[in-house]
């Protein structure tokens, strides 16, 4: 892509997402940080999860997030009893033609959110592994592909125990980030107050953006360039996560190109066409946090992972932004 066809696309781009981020400020108040993060993740072409406690809008914001743009939305509400075949589909006999045919789970939809993940046994919930990674199914034999985009935005309540299965490291993995809401200031839950009490706001939401459009500008955040120097700060991240003394399981590779894909789609954000150090340190809490496993000391001492990433960014030198650029 050339330089003018890349300021174009990413004109374009930022007033796409700028679209959207209104549409979810007008039902999400007083959080543009998480807004901001589920919009990277959305351009990054990866799966959000929504980890806090009940009745903070977690689910508010997913439907906002699917509502503002023009494709297909499924819900999923995870219960124990829920099947793997629920989420991938089965396949039934017809009678009429002789032969088995196979009818699509509620994961054939281009955003599928998922309440209330781990409520799900963990054989329902490893039935979204395929699908999250490789944006495909298999089912009898036959390989069956979702339609694109794909995104997988999930909830959970961290605080309630009783009746969930935790989300394996395997399946926390997949998820390209993490976010918690938290409780609204005052005033925004003041507003919320006055404006969400005769009708939800989300009755008023309208797509700003269609899904072909939106396949083109998240192929665009793919071309974003990414130098030696912010890989080698991204590789140090996890080397870092890896061999800290209150870390038992580090980040995977997996989790360093998802940071590197985040950092392209903040970079396609804020209008480059090339990642900054900044991009990176910026994402690294929502994108390596939840993937890393602390010791019983890390826990003792009430060390969260968030805290633990903290820590080493303090300690992780950022390279020089100027070398960074002549080697743009």
């Amino acid at each position: 892509m050339t330089t003018y066809e890349g300021q174009s696309t990413l004109g374009e781009l930022g007033a796409t997402a700028d679209a959207v981020r209104r549409a979810m400020e007008s039902v999400i108040e007083g959080k543009p940080e998480v807004v901001r993060v589920s919009l990277t993740v959305l351009l990054a072409g990866g799966h959000l999860l929504l980890e806090d406690v009940p009745g903070v809008g977690k689910t508010m914001l997913a439907k906002a997030l699917a509502r503002s743009v023009d494709c297909s939305v499924r819900r999923i509400q995870f219960t124990p009893d829920l099947l793997p075949s629920d989420i991938t589909g089965v396949s039934v006999y017809d009678q009429e033609r002789r032969e088995f045919e196979f009818k699509p789970g509620a994961v054939f939809s281009q955003i599928v959110i998922g309440d209330e993940i781990n409520r799900a046994s963990p054989k329902t919930q490893s039935a979204l592994l395929e699908a999250m990674e490789e944006r495909q199914v298999t089912a009898d034999g036959e390989t069956y592909a979702l339609p694109k985009p794909f995104m997988v935005v999930a909830t959970q309540n961290p605080v309630e125990m009783e009746g969930t299965y935790p989300l394996p490291e395997a399946q926390r993995d997949r998820f390209m980030a993490r976010v918690s809401m938290g409780y609204p200031s005052f005033e925004a839950e003041l507003r919320m107050l006055e404006g969400h009490g005769e009708s939800s706001p989300l009755d008023a939401l309208r797509p700003v953006v269609q899904d072909h459009r939106l396949v083109k500008l998240m192929e665009a955040v793919r071309g974003i360039h990414v130098s030696d120097p912010v890989r080698h700060y991204a590789l140090n991240l996890l080397d870092a996560t890896r061999n800290h003394p209150e870390v038992r399981l580090g980040a995977s590779p997996r989790a360093g190109l998802q940071l590197l894909r985040a950092a392209k789609a903040s970079a396609a954000l804020q209008g480059r066409e090339y990642v900054l150090p900044d991009d990176v340190q910026a994402l690294a809490v929502p994108v390596l946090a939840h993937r890393l496993l602390p010791t019983a000391q890390a826990q003792l001492n009430r060390h969260t992972t968030e805290d633990l990433v903290g820590e080493i960014l303090t300690h992780t030198p950022m390279p020089d932004v100027y070398a960074q650029r002549r080697g743009f």
